[in-house]
């Protein structure tokens, strides 16, 4: 058995709360106020994740350094919004210890210095070591203990391997993988293809529109992915098209709800209001915009989502002048009778 602490008392915390505790281990659930703290103590219920009961061996506390260093966890789990990732892992550094390990469950790129989410943890705790949890997992299901699979990555394999072996069992099987930029910018930049296909779903567009949407999604984040060092292997499995997949088909994805209200006609702001949780892909269309633009890679999805999200560009405009872009061939390195294309 284990003791691990969760900094984040969202859907996402909560679910992996009651996912721990299933598998023995002591779980410190941590909520960023006392008032959220003693609502969760008092009810056992989050109003976000409903349908599940929070055990009461699952102790709610609002003292961050308490459950960072105080309670002297085995494993420290990030699942704060992405925005918040930066500050929480400052706040928490004087009490982490040195060698501690520190997993980050949030999906998103730093908009100012188009950092990962591990990059900023490791920057704020140089002292940790830092391990990425990702994958197409929807706290809803996570929470009621629906088959689920994840993929735990690390720069260090023992460490890779501790987090699948804490967080693995009958309902969430965990690979391990040494590609950590390779599965966070897929976990990132998939919320943009979500609201693409959100919007396209909002316009009364049909399967065809999104199928074509994910796969061409798909080639733009492997694209940037693998001049950022990631490896193909990684874009293709799990925390790649496993997370596009199901981002873009599921109204449990905020983003996809939230594609769909812009598509309807609201605005970015009005749908993110109407959603009432954090949109993620809202934040990451401006940095995977920056970083194309850094590496010289063609993201026209991306693109395209943030000159409706940020210019006023109209959706049906967006989906049209996709569909009109200059004829090109489906991939580059493919050859045609033996020459290259």
């Amino acid at each position: 058995m284990a003791r691990v602490s969760i900094l984040g008392s969202g859907s996402y915390g909560t679910a992996l709360a009651l996912l721990l505790h299933k598998n023995g281990h002591e779980v410190i659930l941590w909520s960023s106020t006392e008032e959220k703290a003693a609502t969760l103590e008092r009810t056992r219920r989050n109003p976000v994740l409903p349908d599940v009961e929070i055990p009461s061996a699952i102790l709610v506390t609002p003292d961050l350094h308490w459950a960072c260093g105080g309670s002297a966890p085995d494993l420290i789990v990030l699942a704060a919004s992405s925005i918040h990732i930066r500050t929480l892992a400052r706040a928490s550094a004087s009490s982490v210890r040195k060698g501690q390990i520190v997993v980050n469950v949030a999906k998103g790129i730093e908009e100012e210095s188009l950092k990962t989410l591990s990059r900023q943890i490791e920057e704020e705790l140089p002292q940790a070591q830092v391990a990425v949890l990702s994958g197409p997992s929807h706290a809803e299901e996570v929470g009621r203990g629906i088959p689920t699979t994840c993929v735990a990555a690390a720069h260090c394999r023992q460490v890779a391997e501790t987090v699948q072996n804490l967080f693995m069992c009958d309902s969430f099987r965990v690979y391990t993988n040494p590609d950590v930029v390779g599965v966070e910018i897929g976990g990132a930049l998939k919320n943009v293809i979500a609201l693409a296909a959100g919007i396209a779903d909002g316009l009364g567009y049909g399967d065809n529109t999104k199928a074509a949407l994910i796969t061409r999604g798909m080639a733009e984040i492997t694209r940037l992915a693998l001049a950022m060092g990631a490896r193909t292997e990684t874009l293709y499995g799990l925390s790649g098209i496993g997370d596009l997949v199901v981002t873009c088909a599921s109204m449990h994805s905020r983003n996809r709800r939230a594609g769909i209200l812009i598509g309807q006609g609201l605005s970015a702001k009005e749908a993110m209001k109407e959603v009432n949780m954090v949109v993620e892909g809202v934040y990451a269309a401006k940095a995977g915009l920056a970083l194309s633009r850094r590496f010289h890679v063609a993201m026209p999805i991306t693109e395209s989502i943030n000159e409706v999200l940020f210019d006023g560009k109209s959706p049906a405009d967006c989906l049209r002048d996709l569909m009109l872009r200059d004829r090109c061939v489906e991939n580059a390195n493919l050859c045609w009778e033996g020459r290259p294309q």
